[in-house]
Formats: structure tokens, C-alpha cells, sequence
């Protein structure tokens, strides 16, 4: 009876990481694809451009798309974190970045086979009747330079990494109590690291941004990710209670705790 009852709670902690691994590869792989695109944060709310005066320059809140889902990331890194420690983040981000390239292996593989005549001429207007090239449009909003592509996989596990080791750090002064602490403090901490890196590399290194475009730009994308680490703990609470209620409450302490042993060692 107690091997059954150690068995089903074993299949709990590997369905539980399973999901949380499946949520967390999908939305910072979506994120790298949809990112390419850059949006104004004001006209999606029907406002002006906000033209903050920020190190000489005025600059609107426009950022990329991958923003929209990234909060998810910041959630589940926590999550991960906290029922598995520092070695499950560390899993689960380098086998991220393996697929982030593998698919952008493929996408250039892909975007350099030859386009099919009747697919050219199928799609050779948009719908307003103006011509249109499928095949270019398709190639620039798949590709990627390499500059992006080395920027934002090294500021993912650069700001991963840190992440976990100030989340750890934070609860010892905390305990098993203050999750929102630990949780927004790491991710604070860890996003200065991720703003900053994906830009000084994809467009300082690779590009012909100055520091200063490449500091005020960081601050902006680093005021959203402020804004919504924060308002996303209510939704860390609720991942909790769900959590605890699929482990039993018991376990799920327990898990909590081996996770914190583990990590500090």
C-alpha cells in the first residue's frame, strides 16, 4: 500500500514537471518567433505616443511581441523554482535554448528552399490588389539575424540563472513565507540582466546602435516587465493553490523544502 501511495505521488511530480516544462519550452519558443514584430503600447490603447524624455532622447513604449507572453515565462520559472529547485530551472532552460536553436536551424533551412511558381502567383497581391512577394514577406518575418539570435539566447540563460540564484538567496531570509518576495525580487533582478543583454548584442555588438540608444531602449522594455512581474502575483498564488491541491498539501511542503535543500547546495 505505501509502495502504490510512493509510486502515485512519484507520477504526480513527473506529470507536474512535464506540464510545467510544456507551458514554460512553448511560450519562450513562441516568443522567440512572434518577436520580431515591434508594437506600439499606446495605440493599442488608442493614446499618443508617450515620448518619455529618457537620456536625451524622447521614446514611445514600443516592444516587441514576445513581451505579451514572456510574463508567462517569469511565472513558471518561479513555479519551477520553487517545487524544483535550481537543477529543474537549469533543466528546463538549457533544453529551451537547444530547441530555440534547433528551430531557427530549420527556419533558415526552410526559408531557403525555393518558392513554388503557382504559390508566387497565387499570393502576388495583398488584398487591397497591390502587388505582393509571399515569398520575401514570409523570408522577413521568419528570419532572424544572428545578432538577435545570440543576443536574446544569451540574455535567456544569463537572466534564467540569475534568476534562480536570487530566488534561493531571498528565501532565506523568507522561509517558505513571502513567495511574492522571492518571486518578484529574482525576477526584477534577473530581467535588468535580460533587457540589457539581448540589446547590447543584437544591436550594439552586431548592429549600429549607440549605448545610449541601447541603455534607454533596456529602460523601456524594463518598465513593462517591472509593471507586469508585479501584477502577476495574484496568478503565482493561484498556480500555488492548484498545485498544492494536485500534490496534497503535505507533499507539496515537503517538495518545497527538498527544493530549497537541493539548491543550496
Amino acid at each position: 500500500m505505501e509502495q502504490t501511495a510512493t509510486a502515485l505521488q512519484q507520477r504526480k511530480r513527473t506529470n507536474l514537471f512535464l506540464v510545467l516544462s510544456g507551458i514554460f519550452i512553448a511560450n519562450a519558443l513562441l516568443a522567440e518567433l512572434i518577436g520580431v514584430k515591434i508594437f506600439s503600447g499606446e495605440a493599442l490603447f488608442g493614446l499618443p505616443g508617450a515620448q518619455l524624455p529618457i537620456g536625451g532622447e524622447r521614446l514611445d513604449f514600443n516592444l516587441t511581441a514576445g513581451v505579451i507572453i514572456w510574463p508567462i515565462v517569469f511565472v513558471t520559472t518561479d513555479i519551477i523554482n520553487e517545487y524544483f529547485g535550481k537543477a529543474g530551472v537549469k533543466r528546463v532552460s538549457i533544453l529551451t535554448v537547444i530547441l530555440i536553436l534547433y528551430a531557427f536551424v530549420v527556419i533558415a533551412a526552410v526559408t531557403g528552399l525555393p518558392p513554388a511558381q503557382f504559390w508566387l502567383d497565387v499570393n502576388s497581391t495583398d488584398a487591397s490588389g497591390n502587388p505582393f512577394d509571399i515569398n520575401y514577406a514570409y523570408n522577413s518575418v521568419y528570419r532572424q539575424g544572428l545578432g538577435i539570435i545570440l543576443g536574446s539566447v544569451a540574455a535567456f540563460l544569463l537572466s534564467q540563472f540569475l534568476d534562480v540564484t536570487v530566488f534561493h538567496w531571498l528565501r532565506r531570509f523568507t522561509g517558505s513565507k513571502k513567495i511574492w518576495l522571492r518571486a518578484t525580487g529574482s525576477t526584477l533582478v534577473s530581467q535588468i540582466i535580460d533587457s540589457l543583454v539581448v540589446l547590447f548584442i543584437a544591436f550594439f555588438v552586431f548592429g549600429n546602435w549607440s549605448m545610449k540608444q541601447v541603455l534607454s531602449v533596456a529602460l523601456i522594455n524594463y518598465l513593462y516587465k517591472f509593471s507586469v512581474a508585479i501584477l502577476l502575483t495574484p496568478l503565482l498564488y493561484l498556480a500555488h493553490y492548484l498545485i498544492d491541491g494536485y500534490l496534497g498539501e503535505r507533499q507539496a511542503a515537503q517538495q518545497i523544502e527538498e527544493a530549497a535543500i537541493s539548491s543550496e547546495r
